[in-house]
């Protein structure tokens, strides 16, 4: 690729910013990853990070790394994500039980920060700067800021609110993709960096509850999304559980069949 685009990346630990982050590398950008401690109680997602980048750079791969810590926030949350006292629901992502993991404006406040980081690159550099974020189609039925519309919008609201606004774009490659698609292009990616796929999904996590040692029960709706996406793409899904592969696997396709009758009487009813 000849002179591609400066990219700025929210890198969040999680199976599909890390994908992202490998599409952007095999697409040889320069990159600059920005990562957030917003007193998310699964901070084991940014030791992983921590671990993946170490992992990139002993294999040759130059990038910038910014962790913000804006984790007095999560004090003023209400969210399942950052009170320590509130569960975090388990069963299908979709389920209405699922609203308790958004955070309020979470996405707003990490694209604001982001946008500012990106913009400053762009015109420090006199060049052109993606901001680069992994939401996904997945993520619109429980989470409004994951939605296209809300792209749309705060992408037009930073345009007019910043002098030199034309040197950043959003770059959203899976916006209307899934999970699975996801891991293909991480696939794709890996193979054509060299690297390991086995490796770097090792050292993610996507687990909203994981336990002391990192571990994930496989209960929770971002653990069902990504277990049936390993199962779909015919992976073992190299992070640790708490129960054997199979008896996860088990799990995640009972509560994606819950959610699929549900939804049919539902949508007849």
């Amino acid at each position: 690729m000849n002179n591609p685009k400066q990219a700025v990346i929210c890198l969040s630990g999680g199976m599909d910013s890390t994908s992202l982050l490998m599409r952007l590398l095999a697409e040889d950008r320069k990159v600059y990853g920005i990562s957030f401690d917003y007193g998310q109680k699964h901070h084991i997602e940014l030791d992983r990070l921590s671990e993946n980048l170490s992992y990139l750079r002993a294999n040759g791969f130059e990038f910038g790394w910014e962790l913000i810590d804006i984790s007095k926030l999560g004090k003023l949350f209400h969210s399942a994500l950052t009170d320590s006292n509130w569960q975090v629901p388990k069963g299908h992502y979709e389920q209405e039980n699922m609203k308790q993991t958004v955070v309020p404006n979470r996405n707003a406040i990490f694209a604001s920060i982001a946008y500012a980081y990106a913009l400053s690159i762009a015109t420090r550099n006199d060049a052109e700067v993606d901001l680069c974020l992994g939401v996904h189609s997945g993520d619109h039925a429980i989470y409004p800021d994951c939605r296209p519309e809300f792209y749309e919008a705060i992408f037009h609201a930073f345009s007019i609110g910043n002098w030199d606004s034309q040197k950043v774009s959003f770059y959203l490659p899976y916006l209307h993709d899934d999970k699975v698609g996801i891991l293909r292009d991480a696939q794709q990616s890996l193979a054509r960096l060299g690297l390991d796929f086995e490796t770097v999904f090792r050292n993610t996590c996507t687990s909203y509850q994981p336990d002391s040692i990192g571990r994930s029960n496989g209960l929770t709706g971002s653990d069902v999304e990504r277990v049936l996406a390993f199962h779909e793409i015919g992976v073992q899904d190299p992070i640790e559980y708490q129960d054997p592969w199979a008896a996860v696997v088990e799990q995640a396709l009972r509560f994606e069949k819950e959610h699929r009758r549900s939804a049919a009487k539902n949508a007849s009813s």
